[in-house]
């Protein structure tokens, strides 16, 4: 109620009543999303749903799904509520504190709304997929399964838009720090379903893999495998619902990011322009979500990447246009900005336009370096598959390979446009940010055609593996799926490649808004200039600004071990359960026993649930313990080092994922030996090693430094409290540090001493069984 009023006073609104006009407009687009997302959706329920066999699978794959997220919301509920009294407690105005806070809430509900109906779409749309190409063929099939993923993408805009739209409409000048709260919601919740549903995801898939195609020598997605339905649930609630809240964090994170640094570089059209690119996006997006269609005898994957370079392209020529049209010829002409950057002598729609352009094209460029290290048509996967007729150990070490040199060119790819973008800037630092910021917005005018790729993989997936249980589905029609499947895992590929790098241009922003919020408490504080040299220097070549860059990478490795080594934990306890109901329920082999489903799923759910608090409270409390332990210098250093090992960890793990995934998948398709050869089992051997780097940890490093980087902007200013001026606190400063020390220690001691697989009963069960 307090915004409303306070929206409502002539003399605090920023805002005129123009521009007014133009935010009011891009809520209206963000409800346009919706609707259109109500639209594909109802397109994907009218499909048929294939035969009785299938639907009794997909509902098995329904009800599994639907209640491990509906546990997870429950765990999750009370991080929520003690993240909401802790931006209570910070230091700022009251109204803008409840802001905050209510709309940290805001944002991590509709991160979960993303992912589950993500999720829920997406298990009523697989059989759906099965059915379509069992009775029309490839192209129908094709459409219900992307049209499954315009779905979620058109929600994923929508609520993005009409989120940022309603803060500024609320809350005007005060909008970028109420929308600390909204990004820091949304990348604190995504980051829970990505490590959540990671752990799932592949716990089951490892498993199923190693019991299954290694030791019993069925296939991938035979009804024999205790672990099929849990690997399939996996499927939704990790790459579905899991990638679907990571990329909408990404959404929210780059328009805070952008919407805080552009009050300060544009003045009042800084709050509106970065509004105004990705509602562009979004009317695009439902463009490229139509025009994807085959041409006869043409693959799948290419008529993605047509309808997305097809969107980026008109997005392209609209930011520009738009640019143009809105923004004045001089930075003088804009509205409330200081007088350092009112003398800047560019011209701000050039670096607006050049900006955005610089975004767009980087998703251009790492769709086809991901696509290239990842597709099973290229050299590296080719490769890999090669390295399979001698052996697993090498499969291994060409893999890794392909992941360690794609992370360099990767890498220097995001690099050199962060860099552009910077020199965008002419000099002037918040100029500089704020174009490194609108990067990221260009970037998210291709995040509706993004999400659709990515969820069309784990559809595409799920319906070749309710085609296979079901046995309804055969010859041209079950080649059709395999095709589709592989499409998916490049497009899966492709979307970490582009969510990896909004992820490295969002926290760049915000390392800036950082710097932004030190310097205003700073001030605010009455420091002077000797403590400032002493205290708060943030140069790299001092050794304290040295040791947090240090730590903050190390943190990084610390997180990604984390989330690998409970995934080894969840698959071994999966791997035992299989063996025993092989060994123990008769008829399993020749039909006539059925497995217990159930209990490989409830297993899943268990661990995967147990190892949410670690990385969480890792991710929150290791900024919190640099920066009130070393002061607001070593944790800017700290903040540079996760955002540098997060960029190369992130790419390394996906794409080496991405390559021995497909290379199984090319020996598959009959390469070195095919199914059931020697060559097969080395790239199984393969893809479960990559199964956890590429679906758990390389994707959850992306909230990771966006939430780390949220969290150092939110206790800038109680840091600098503390520490200088009347109200320096050095016990209480230091007592909070050494809290989220024991914090961490405590949390990572409990993860390690878990059992690696269920326990020592089910130990010498196993050995007992092997010696018998």
């Amino acid at each position: 109620m307090s915004a409303f009023l306070l929206a409502a006073e002539g003399d605090v609104v920023s805002l005129s009543g123009g521009n007014l006009g133009y935010v009011f407009a891009v809520a209206c687009i963000g409800v346009v999303a919706l609707v259109m997302a109500a639209v594909f959706r109802r397109e994907v329920l009218s499909a048929d749903e294939g035969t009785a066999n299938m639907q009794a699978i997909a509902r098995g794959v329904q009800e599994g799904a639907a209640a491990y997220l509906n546990r997870q919301f429950k765990t999750l509920g009370g991080f929520a509520v003690l993240a909401f009294l802790l931006l209570l407690v910070l230091p700022g105005d009251w109204n803008v504190r409840v802001g905050r806070s209510i709309f940290f809430l805001v944002g991590a509900v509709f991160s979960a709304l993303i992912g589950y109906l993500g999720m829920w779409l997406s298990v009523r749309a697989n059989l759906r997929v099965a059915a379509a190409a069992r009775d029309q063929g490839r192209d129908p099939a094709m459409r219900v399964a992307f049209r499954t993923g315009g779905t979620v993408g058109m929600a994923t805009v929508g609520l993005g838009l009409l989120g940022a739209a309603l803060v500024v409409l609320l809350y005007r000048d005060d909008a970028p720090s109420v929308l600390e709260g909204f990004g820091f919601g949304a990348a604190l919740l995504a980051m829970f379903m990505r490590v959540g549903g990671g752990i799932f995801t592949k716990a089951a898939d490892v498993g199923a893999d190693l019991v299954g195609k290694v030791e019993q020598n069925i296939p991938e997605d035979d009804p024999r495998n205790a672990a099929t339905i849990a690997d399939n649930v996996g499927d939704n609630v990790g790459d579905c619902a899991g990638m679907a809240a990571d990329l909408f964090e990404s959404y929210a994170v780059t328009l805070v990011a952008a919407l805080i640094l552009g009050k300060v570089a544009f003045g009042e059209q800084g709050l509106v322009f970065p509004l105004i690119v990705p509602a562009i996006g979004a009317l695009t997006a439902v463009l490229g979500v139509y025009i994807t269609r085959t041409r006869p005898g043409e693959n799948g994957l290419r008529a993605i990447n047509r309808s997305f370079y097809i969107s980026a392209v008109v997005s392209a020529v609209l930011c520009v246009v738009a640019a143009f049209v809105y923004l004045p010829s001089s930075f003088a002409e804009l509205s409330d900005v200081s007088r350092e950057i009112a003398a800047h002598d560019g011209d701000p729609r050039i670096v607006a336009a050049g900006a955005v352009l610089l975004g767009i094209v980087l998703a251009g460029v790492i769709l086809s370096l991901t696509g290239y290290f990842t597709g099973t048509e290229h050299r590296p996967v080719q490769d890999i598959g090669k390295t399979s007729l001698t052996g697993p150990a090498t499969v291994i070490l060409s893999g890794f390979a392909v992941g360690l040199e794609s992370a360099v060119y990767t890498a220097l790819v995001i690099g050199a446009a962060v860099y552009a973008a910077f020199l965008l800037g002419g000099g002037v630092a918040m100029v500089a940010l704020f174009a490194i910021a609108l990067a990221g917005c260009g970037l998210l005018t291709t995040v509706g055609v993004i999400v659709a790729m990515d969820t069309f993989g784990p559809v595409s997936d799920n319906a070749q593996g309710i085609a296979e249980m079901s046995g309804d589905v055969d010859g041209p029609a079950a080649q059709i799926l395999t095709e589709l499947d592989a499409v998916g895992n490049t497009t899966k590929a492709i979307t970490k490649g582009i969510a990896i790098a909004t992820a490295v241009l969002a926290a760049t922003a915000l390392f800036g808004s950082y710097n932004g919020a030190v310097n205003e408490a700073l001030a605010a504080a009455g420091a002077q200039a000797g403590e400032l040299t002493t205290a708060f220097v943030r140069n790299v070549d001092v050794p304290n600004v040295l040791v947090g860059l240090v730590i903050g990478a190390a943190v990084v490795f610390l997180f990604s071990g984390l989330a690998v080594n409970a995934v080894g934990r969840a698959a071994g306890a999966v791997v035992f359960e299989v063996r025993r109901q092989f060994r123990e329920i008769p008829g399993i082999m020749d039909g006539t026993g059925r497995p217990e489903y159930g209990k490989v799923v409830d297993i899943c759910t268990r661990d995967s649930l147990q190892e949410l608090a670690t990385p969480g409270l890792l991710a929150a409390m290791a900024p919190i313990a640099v920066g009130f332990g070393l002061g607001v210098g070593p944790l800017a250093g700290y903040l540079a080092g996760a955002i540098a090992a997060g960029t190369l960890m992130a790419i390394l793990l996906a794409n080496s994922g991405g390559s021995w995934d497909n290379a199984k998948k090319l020996v598959e398709d009959g390469h070195h030996g095919g199914k059931g050869s020697e060559a097969h089992a080395a790239t199984v051997i393969g893809d479960t090693v990559g199964d956890p780097f590429k679906d758990t940890a390389g994707p959850a490093i992306n909230p990771l430094i966006k939430v780390m980087n949220l969290v150092a902007v939110l206790i800038a200013p109680a840091v600098v409290q503390l520490s200088v001026g009347d109200s320096a606190n050095t016990p209480l400063r230091l007592g909070i540090a050494v809290f989220a020390v024991l914090v961490i220690v405590t949390v990572v001691t409990i993860s390690r001493r878990r059992p690696t697989a269920m326990g020592a009963e089910q130990d010498r069960d196993a050995v007992s069984a092997q010696v018998g």
